[in-house]
């Protein structure tokens, strides 16, 4: 007997594994975290079974596939959205503020809880089969009617599409804590996601305009092929998804004979996603600079900096969605580099802001920062490349909404 009272275990007796009552639900736990972190394409079954400590074998007893873990998590993930704006019998008797802001607690609540995963919904769901795609976005749909028509109700003078423009919004200033890793304790971070939600609801629109005109095409030199190559491969990463994009698929596209003369100019698919990302880190983190000499005020300084922000957006609107959708493509050594350069480029924003709030701490700076940059490619994601629908000038204003907080309603900063 061992001190304890118990039998010893016999000499040489095998150990027995018991298997955990919520092993589906690990498994599904720990593969939506393996495709958040990696993408979709770059996680294999065999990746999963390792993190988990089980066989490929045991594995494939719960789940028949990789796509089935990636689809179950998504059908989750669109589920858990529509129940976070759906309302209580007893909110009937509410007043529509209140109604409101207990769908916008709803949306943060759920966000925090599945944020490792919230990334999935907005850049990979295109590798869905249709008929899972269509479920998902209906539900993603329904979500955002839903709080359309409580944003109408909270403000009637708005017109149907401001309400949606507001919606959308509101989802993606949440939504984007899944692409960052900035912390903070709970209830500050709801407080503060709440209240950029409300300056957001709150901010007036400018009146609707005559879109401005498209950006005239530009005809790239053909001695420039580096930069031909750089274009197109954009744009085919735009439309198809970087991991359903070849080296052939891009030398055709440049008109180049093959894949080996692409490859006289970059090494492979990865360098060239990385020299078109390193290029747009460096435009944004270059002109902080000259903006803040040339600007006699922190806002100043940081209306300017949102208003180039928004033009290059909508300008290069297939760049800012590749560089949000696949950055974990690009190879980890010079993953690494931009994310230094990224969050020099939050920080230094964060700090303007921080001088205009004095109430924010630093940190709280960078979560408002995220959000609103985060605006404008889940606009251009949602509402495409017409401004018919969600104007630049209406993005600048609510990106101001969002980082200047309530009363801010009209621009902070008196445009020229």
């Amino acid at each position: 007997m061992n001190p304890a009272g118990t039998p010893a275990p016999e000499s040489g007796a095998r150990a027995v594994r018991r298997r955990p009552k919520n092993r589906r639900a690990q498994i599904a736990a720990v593969s939506a975290a393996e495709f958040a972190a990696l993408g979709y394409h770059r996680v294999s079954m065999e990746d999963i079974a390792t993190r988990l400590g089980i066989s490929s074998t045991a594995l494939y007893r719960h789940y028949p596939s990789k796509y089935a873990l990636f689809a179950g998590e998504l059908l989750r993930l669109s589920e858990v959205t529509v129940a976070a704006v759906s309302l209580p019998e007893v909110a009937a008797d509410w007043p529509a503020p209140r109604r409101l802001g207990y769908a916008i607690d709803g949306i943060i609540a759920e966000t925090v809880v599945n944020r490792a995963t919230v990334g999935l919904a907005r850049w990979e769901h295109r590798y869905l089969d249709e008929p899972d795609k269509l479920t998902v976005d209906g539900h993603f749909a329904t979500a955002l009617t839903e709080l359309s028509e409580l944003i109408g109700a909270a403000r009637p003078e708005l017109s149907e599409r401001e309400r949606r423009v507001k919606a959308v919004g509101v989802f993606s200033a949440v939504s984007g804590l899944g692409d960052h890793r900035v912390t903070l304790a709970a209830k500050p971070l709801a407080a503060l996601l709440h209240s950029a939600c409300w300056a957001l609801i709150e901010a007036d629109l400018p009146a609707p305009a005559r879109p401005a005109p498209a950006p005239r095409a530009v005809e790239i030199p053909p001695r420039l092929k580096h930069e031909l190559l750089l274009h197109r491969a954009v744009r085919l990463f735009y439309e198809r998804g970087y991991p359903n994009v070849s080296m052939e698929d891009i030398a055709a596209a440049a008109g180049l004979p093959s894949a080996s003369a692409v490859y006289r100019f970059y090494r492979g698919k990865g360098d060239l996603l990385n020299a078109v990302f390193r290029r747009a880190a460096d435009r944004m983190s270059a002109v902080i600079g000259p903006t803040l000499a040339e600007s006699s005020s922190a806002a100043e300084a940081l209306a300017k900096l949102i208003d180039m922000y928004v033009a290059g957006a909508f300008d290069e609107r297939e760049l800012i969605y590749v560089y949000f959708a696949e950055f974990g493509h690009v190879p980890d050594d010079e993953r690494a580099t931009l994310r230094v350069v990224q969050r020099l480029v939050v920080s230094e924003w964060a700090a303007l802001l921080v001088r205009v709030r004095p109430e924010l701490t630093p940190i709280e700076g960078q979560i408002l920062v995220h959000a609103a940059l985060g605006l404008v490619v889940d606009y251009g994601r949602v509402f495409g490349d017409t401004e018919r629908i969600c104007q630049r000038q209406w993005v600048i204003r609510l990106m101001e909404a969002v980082l200047f907080g309530p009363g801010t309603g009209q621009a902070i900063f008196p445009k020229a």
